[in-house]
């Protein structure tokens, strides 16, 4: 029998304890084994065979290993019985799909959550500013001063594009919880996992590309890319057998990248655009003082 360090294993006590093991408890459960350095396939397993030993003591009778909605909980081939390699979505041998539909309950789970933790917000997301105080003075500052008045605001841009997006303690654990949350395994649940995750990812407007709500979403942008580049890690793994889904996979990831580096682009599209008009106020307005 594997034995861990005392602290896993108290952690697994208390975990299957009641003889269940909820998604929560298996996150932080294998959280925990990685910063140990544990091989997690290993892990699994172990865990796995202390669940079943718990049920079978719990309910006294011979059963058989039991279905389990969590990730990569397939170990044999329900079509030919042959035995399955960790995160595969197809036998090697009869090449019979493996499915497990429980997962998406867990999708919509992750989902529902950050609806909840979106929930505890206590205010908006920006301080809104609605008052406007163009007077005469502002008027005649443009008039006379504009190229003066040109470059400041420019510069004043260039240092706004450089502070980070407002973040609140919501926003930080909405993206802990999405970084954290476990890719599913099954080609179905990836599939559906990536779609909605890359949905996620917006294309912003010239119009807007300094404000604060559009930092914000750049920000969001990025935390959603890191989830699909770790799904499309998994993916490249539980599909290696089946480069035609993989192909799909690879298409919604491209594209959420494209979105993501236009989004930059385009803050370099508009900056550039900004210093060489200045540099063009610049250049005249020596030549006019000559």
């Amino acid at each position: 029998m594997i034995l861990y360090n005392e602290k896993i294993e108290k952690l697994i006590a208390l975990a299957l304890a009641d003889g269940e093991l909820t998604e929560k408890e298996r996150q932080i459960l294998f959280k925990k084994a990685e910063t140990e350095g544990i091989d997690l396939d290993e892990f699994e397993i172990v865990l796995e065979a202390r669940l079943f030993e718990k049920i079978k003591h719990k309910t006294q009778e011979p059963v058989a290993a039991p279905e389990s909605d969590k990730f990569g909980d397939i170990k044999k081939c329900p079509a030919c019985g042959a035995i399955a390699e960790s995160f595969v979505t197809k036998c090697s041998d009869c090449g019979a799909e493996f499915r497990n539909i429980e997962v998406s309950g867990s999708i919509i789970r992750f989902f529902d959550k950050l609806d909840e933790i979106e929930a505890t917000r206590s205010t908006g997301f920006y301080a809104q500013n609605t008052g406007s105080n163009i007077g005469l003075g502002t008027v005649l500052l443009w008039l006379f001063f504009w190229y003066i008045l040109i470059f400041i605001k420019g510069i004043q841009l260039i240092l706004a594009t450089s502070k980070s997006a407002k973040w609140s303690t919501t926003d930080a654990r909405k993206e802990e919880f999405v970084l954290n949350y476990p890719v599913p395994v099954s080609k179905e649940n990836i599939l559906e996992f990536l779609t909605i995750s890359s949905s996620k990812i917006n294309p912003v407007s010239y119009l807007t590309i300094f404000s604060e709500d559009t930092k914000y979403k750049n920000t969001w942008n990025k935390i959603w890319l890191k989830k699909i580049e770790q799904i499309n890690s998994k993916a490249s793994m539980s599909m290696k057998n089946d480069p035609k889904t993989y192909a799909e996979v690879l298409a919604i990831v491209e594209k959420a990248r494209n979105i993501t580096k236009e989004n930059t682009k385009k803050v370099f599209h508009v900056l550039g655009a900004g210093a060489a008009l200045i540099l063009v106020f610049i250049i005249c307005n020596a030549i006019a003082a000559t």
